[in-house]
């Protein structure tokens, strides 16, 4: 707990404020002087004289305080935090329950004033759920944002079905929506959230509404996988879309065009954007969000699983100063999250990495990162051109999909840069013959190549829930298992915790293909498959077969898991 007083951090503000040189001691001296009068915050007197902005204000009193900031608009309610503590407290206190995530007991709740300790004994003997322990993570906001969030989110009905109830007993509204600021007590607004919320806390990856002849179906994709999980009367479509549009910025009145957009809210305490689009089918638009949340996008290099030997080659080519390194796979392999890993690793104030996506997903610090627009001519051959006249380090180009891109990352990184791109390709040794198909030189790319990763996602096993059991034979000829070697492996079964589906979560299979000399050799005469395959094989390169099959040794993943990924073709011939 901080053992500041309230009166030391009010005090401290206005030294705050002075310090970062948002306010002179003229302003604060007459702002004191009225808070004699009236004996309002000082915060809220340099507000009432126009000396500060609320975001000043916000920051300062933040920092003053001891206690992380919080932004309150665009936050979207949480039933279950909503639950643990009633209205009235709420509002005599002036706190609002953010988030609550029942596995830990982790409750986020912003407050006026944090340090109220009669705010906090009150509220204990709420904090207990089926005897749990709830922990409060306390945040600061002012007291004008606080009591509009509990009038505005308290005394409605937050559960889908609840508000689905409610949605069959009464009219819509459907001009009210097309404003941004339309009152939550709009059952359709609060069913949007609803839905979006109940999709981030599943962990899902996009959203997807599929308009049918007679209904709505909706889907989330969980761990690569799209699961049914409402079918909804098409009655509440076009009012859902109104309000999705309006959220994305999209025109409302096109519904014969593909259009796109994004969404930014605050959900269980923290800041996740969304990537929209829609799309016209015979049964109307098509609806999908690609949810991109910070703290899952981003991973950092040790944790992407690879071996000790894998690291190590990753970090040899890393080292090299110019070159092109990529990164190749299906959609949805993960391939920018990969990317993004290693450009964290590398990430510091020494170096000038700049990028060019299409779009941007992950904002990070300190990297320069631009989003490709087809609509004033900048593509990625084009944005390339740019971004040598900007000094870079470090350039990552989103994706090589034609000759002109692929040939300006080569000559980014023939001119000292070391650039980083994706490819999609099945495999590291495919990317030879797709660069060669795009027009490029063999002996021009084998130079300026730093090396390939291919890679795949693979479900992870369900802790509580995988079994165990003996490999058949068939099973043991897939994995090249010897006649005499005893194995454990685990398959799915299903639990409340995975929701019956044997998995939960996630993880990276990868090959890493280092072009040293020998391969440089090899694809600069134009060598075939088999050659590359068999120098690569006696040069430390584990196929991606083969480490998906170390995931299956380590009892992370099942064998049919990795065989949904990876083509076992060859091994059930041979």
């Amino acid at each position: 707990m901080n053992t500041q007083s309230p009166q030391d951090a009010r005090q401290r503000i206005g030294e705050v404020l002075l310090e970062r040189g948002l306010i002179n001691e003229d302003q604060l001296r007459i702002a004191l002087q009225r808070q004699k009068n009236d004996n309002k915050p000082l915060g809220e007197q340099l507000l009432a004289l126009n000396f500060i902005t609320e975001q000043d204000m916000r920051d300062a009193v933040s920092e003053a305080a001891g206690y992380k900031s919080f932004d309150l608009s665009g936050n979207v309610a949480n039933a279950a935090a909503l639950s643990l503590i009633p209205k009235s407290l709420a509002i005599r206190h002036v706190l609002f329950p953010v988030s609550f995530d029942a596995s830990n007991g982790h409750l986020v709740i912003v407050a006026a004033n944090p340090d109220d300790i009669v705010a906090r004994d009150a509220i204990s003997p709420h904090l207990v759920q089926h005897g749990q322990r709830i922990i409060p993570a306390w945040r600061i906001a002012p007291s004008a944002h606080v009591l509009a969030a509990i009038d505005k989110f308290y005394d409605h009905e937050l559960s889908i079905e609840g508000i689905l109830i409610e949605l069959e007993s009464g009219e819509l509204d459907l001009n009210a929506l097309t404003q941004t600021g339309v009152s939550y007590s709009h059952p359709i607004v609060r069913l949007t959230d609803a839905i979006i919320s109940d999709a981030v806390s599943r962990n899902a990856s996009d959203i997807h509404f599929e308009p049918e002849e007679q209904f709505l179906r909706v889907r989330y994709r969980i761990d690569g996988v799209l699961r049914p999980v409402r079918s909804l009367s098409k009655t509440h479509w076009m009012a859902l879309l109104v309000r999705m549009k309006v959220l994305s910025g999209m025109n409302i009145a096109e519904t014969r065009a593909p259009q796109d957009g994004r969404i930014s809210l605050s959900l269980f305490g923290r800041q996740i954007d969304f990537r929209t689009a829609s799309h016209p089918t015979i049964h109307g638009e098509n609806f999908v969000l690609r949810i991109l949340d910070r703290k899952m996008g981003i991973v950092s290099l040790e944790k992407l699983g690879m071996t000790t030997t894998q690291f190590n080659l990753l970090e040899r080519m890393l080292k090299r100063p110019e070159g092109i390194l990529l990164v190749t796979g299906p959609t949805g392999s993960g391939k920018t999250t990969t990317l993004y890993s290693i450009l964290s690793h590398l990430n510091n104030d020494t170096v000038n990495i700049m990028t060019l996506e299409d779009p941007v997903e992950y904002p990070l610090p300190l990297i320069r990162q631009t989003s490709i627009a087809e609509t004033i001519k900048l593509d990625f051959s084009n944005g390339i051109r740019s971004l040598m006249r900007q000094d870079p380090d470090i350039i990552l180009v989103g994706e090589i999909r034609d000759h002109d891109t692929a040939e300006m990352a080569l000559r980014a990184a023939m001119t000292g840069h070391q650039v980083f791109s994706t490819l999609h390709t099945n495999s590291a040794l495919g990317s030879v013959s797709r660069l060669h198909d795009l027009g490029i030189v063999d002996d021009m790319f084998a130079a300026n190549l730093i090396g390939i990763i291919a890679q795949r996602l693979v479900r992870r096993l369900c802790p509580l829930c995988k079994t165990a059991y003996e490999p058949d034979d068939s099973e043991r000829k897939l994995m090249g298992l010897s006649p005499t070697e005893k194995l454990t492996i685990y398959r799915q079964r299903g639990c409340p915790d995975c929701e019956n589906q044997g998995y939960k979560g996630r993880l990276a299979i990868m090959e890493l293909l280092h072009f040293d000399r020998g391969m440089i050799e090899l694809v600069t005469r134009s060598a075939n498959l088999k050659e590359l395959t068999d120098y690569a094989n006696t040069h430390h390169f584990m196929p991606l077969i083969e480490d998906g099959i170390r995931r299956v040794r380590e009892g992370l993943t099942s064998l049919e898991e990795v065989r949904r990924v990876v083509d076992f073709s060859e091994r059930m011939e041979g």
